[in-house]
């Protein structure tokens, strides 16, 4: 008999809030957990069945920890590929596959993978100096992406004019047309080894122009049905395309004239998909279990109304963590309150995320806007 779910060991590389509701969702299958972080407080800590504290870009830490598990993934891009290939070679499962994780590592691979695949996503060139990016085609203002390492916000700068090139990242880079978009949206795609693909419905973005981070998120979206599809297609094929196992959350941009760009994609859960926990039939948690081990996909349909509002650090506070204005929020119906265990605030640092799910749309908006409004981290 084949083995179960509940016999077989995950392994995950990263210990944030990704990995902490992973595990919530594995508890459910009294599926056996290990985490490997190099914060010895991380979310994780206390709620897998074993953790260990090292580097996830140390090869030789990567190695001996997949080596204790049977299924291998993550909740970071940013680990060691080598080791995770070795494991494949020695006949360790890892989802997403090595060589994916290698592709959207660099976001100049990954921006020519789209091209190279007729994804539709905005202009761009590859700069390795300040001096190419001096010497670039584009028109001012545009987009700068450092290729590797950045993430929520962090390694995106815009590039007014000839004078701020000076404070330009220098280091390989992307240069990217400037967007002038409608909406930020993406879709959730979920793929198991057998091939069968399921999307999430698509949603709607509102962002934090100074942390450069999502801020609010709205499911389901009301664009017309046909830009919806649209956008369930184009994620279908990039994981077709990459042939991946897992999830993979695809953020797009819709234009003004209607047009749907890819911005970039990410191989496991994301923030974009936090909703489903109560918004949908399935969680994205827990369709990711369920790709990664082989099993049916589950509903991805929305149930209701959902927007999810991500609790960031205040400005200026910096320190052991306080909730300001919690009871006030949880005095509300359908408020569903998520921290993610992090001891310590700094500005604009995820602390936790609340999601409102309500039947009257509006409604669900109003009081997301109260909850911004109301609950504050500070120190």
């Amino acid at each position: 008999m084949a083995k179960q779910i509940s016999d077989l060991k995950l392994g995950i590389l990263g210990g944030g809030q990704l990995g902490r509701m992973l595990i919530q969702e594995a508890i459910n299958y009294n599926l056996t957990t290990l985490v490997l972080d190099p914060d010895p407080d991380a979310p994780c800590r206390h709620i897998t069945n074993y953790f260990e504290c090292g580097s996830i870009t140390d090869f030789d830490t990567v190695y001996s920890f997949g080596k204790k598990a049977d299924i291998i993934t993550i909740e970071i891009e940013k680990v060691n590929i080598d080791a995770l290939e070795q494991l494949e070679k020695d006949g360790k499962q890892v989802y997403p596959p090595s060589r994916v994780i290698r592709l959207i590592q660099d976001k100049g691979v990954q921006k020519q993978f789209l091209k190279e695949n007729d994804i539709p996503t905005a202009q761009f060139q590859l700069a390795n100096t300040r001096e190419d990016i001096l010497n670039s085609d584009f028109s001012f203002p545009y987009m700068l992406k450092l290729r590797k390492d950045g993430y929520d916000g962090k390694g995106v700068m815009k590039i007014n004019s000839i004078s701020e090139i000076d404070q330009a990242f220098n280091a390989p880079c992307l240069i990217e047309e400037l967007i002038d978009f409608e909406k930020e949206i993406a879709v959730i795609v979920s793929r198991n080894p057998k091939g069968e693909v399921k999307t999430f419905p698509m949603v709607e973005m509102e962002f934090n122009d100074e942390a450069n981070l999502v801020e609010f998120l709205i499911s389901p979206s009301t664009y017309p049905e046909a830009i919806q599809n649209r956008a369930e297609e184009i994620a279908i094929k990039i994981a077709n395309s990459l042939n991946i196992t897992g999830l993979l959350a695809v953020e797009m941009f819709v234009t003004r004239n209607g047009e749907i760009l890819v911005n970039e994609v990410a191989p496991r859960p994301h923030n974009s998909g936090h909703h489903t926990i109560e918004g949908n039939y399935v969680s994205q948690f827990d369709q990711h279990l369920r790709s990664i081990f082989s099993l049916p996909l589950g509903d991805t349909r929305a149930i209701t109304n959902a927007v999810m509002i991500n609790l960031l650090g205040e400005k200026g506070h910096d320190g052991v963590a306080k909730y300001k204005g919690l009871e006030k929020v949880m005095a509300l119906d359908g408020v569903y309150v998520h921290l993610y265990g992090k001891k310590y605030t700094k500005p604009f640092r995820k602390m936790g995320h609340i999601t409102v799910v309500d039947q009257n749309r509006e409604e669900a908006i109003q009081k997301a806007n109260f909850i911004k409004n109301t609950l504050k981290v500070i120190s």
